[in-house]
């Protein structure tokens, strides 16, 4: 059954100019949240991080995708597992525990699994036991430009459509070569989706982002309609603007081979924003705590020659704060027992694809292309 009643959704599926936002229960109920955490987190393709901070020092360690604990680990490729021991499901490792010996090994009875999933040992199992068939449970894992994305659940549609024609978009700025010189953690007292809705619009921009204002036009720009499940679309830089910064100045190493008078904003479904701009790649990984609380982990990556990230961070840290306040009173807001979902205007289409994705989502239907 939809977590969300399928007669409110359609007026969200309504053409755009005719309908309105996803109804309240979307944004605060903590039953529409766990259906979520299952099916679009754990069932889709969510972003762990990048693979190289995730392997570093460690052979392995547990994740929690959605709602479903996972293991990953690092031998001669990113692999994920169910973190369910095969002989009698003890867990094989604690929440967010991470280990660097060469086999995981359960707490319970000792069996052991090499870093491929096979079992390395199964004491007093007896000499003729065959461990063939007892590997650990594999999960579909995929390394992206440098990020790692795991299908908990194993049931997704495959990778490639689920990134569809946004590779092309985010291969020139190559972020998998890029370095991380800052990253910010914040606690947002918004449900995860409205946070999402304010980043693909910049209708709001005149009102709260003075700073964006006056380094691009907040009227500029366009959106994509490619294949995939994703959300996005650019805005340029004004003339006298060479990246977004509060002076307008950038202080790092442009990026070769990029468009330098414009910044793409995506969001590739559920978790990752991607905002690319010509001398750095700026990235928000949502994980929902409950359905008025978001973490949000904002990480800026440079060219490795660009010594002071500093200009790009202070200007969005600037920038995520006025959103986040943005983004909590739209949460009291729908908190409020007369919340009604509202109409969109015309410069919020990407709001519209973002939404009507979501509510195709929650009637079982394909992400990627509207049906």
């Amino acid at each position: 059954m939809p977590p969300v009643d399928p007669r409110a959704l359609e007026a969200t599926l309504r053409p755009h100019g005719e309908s309105v936002m996803l109804p309240r229960a979307a944004y605060v109920d903590p039953d529409v949240l766990a259906w979520e955490r299952r099916h679009f987190f754990a069932g889709t393709w969510t972003c762990l991080g990048r693979v190289d901070e995730l392997a570093s020092g460690t052979a392995y360690r547990e994740v929690t995708v959605g709602d479903i604990a996972t293991v990953l680990t690092f031998g001669e490729r990113p692999r994920a597992f169910a973190n369910v021991c095969r002989h009698r499901g003890h867990e094989l490792l604690r929440r967010d525990e991470a280990g660097d010996r060469r086999a995981v090994v359960c707490p319970y009875h000792g069996w052991s699994y090499e870093l491929d999933g096979s079992v390395k040992s199964a004491p007093r199992m007896g000499d003729g036991f065959d461990t063939t068939p007892y590997g650990l449970v594999e999960l579909p894992a995929e390394v992206w430009h440098g990020w790692l994305f795991v299908n908990a659940t194993g049931t997704a549609a495959a990778f490639a459509d689920h990134v569809g024609g946004l590779t092309g978009l985010v291969a020139p700025y190559a972020p998998e070569t890029l370095v991380r010189k800052f990253r910010q953690t914040y606690d947002v007292a918004a449900n995860w989706k409205t946070i999402v809705e304010n980043y693909h619009e910049c209708y709001h921009c005149p009102l709260i982002h003075p700073e964006l204002c006056k380094v691009s036009p907040p009227n500029s720009g366009d959106n994509w309609d490619l294949p995939g499940a994703w959300v996005g679309g650019l805005m340029d830089l004004r003339p006298d603007a060479e990246t977004m910064s509060l002076d307008g100045r950038s202080h790092g190493v442009m990026l070769a081979g990029v468009d330098p008078r414009r910044v793409n904003y995506v969001g590739l479904f559920p978790n990752l924003l991607i905002s690319l701009h010509p001398d750095y790649v700026l990235t928000h990984r949502l994980e929902p705590r409950t359905p008025g609380l978001t973490t949000i982990e904002c990480s800026w990556y440079f060219r490795p020659e660009t010594t002071d990230p500093a200009y790009a961070v202070e200007f969005w840290d600037v920038t995520n704060r006025e959103d986040w306040a943005a983004c909590e009173s739209v949460q009291r807001g729908a908190e409020s027992p007369h919340f009604r979902p509202g109409p969109l205007a015309p410069a919020e289409d990407a709001v519209y694809q973002w939404v009507t994705m979501l509510a195709r989502g929650y009637l079982g239907k394909d992400l990627s292309s509207p049906a």
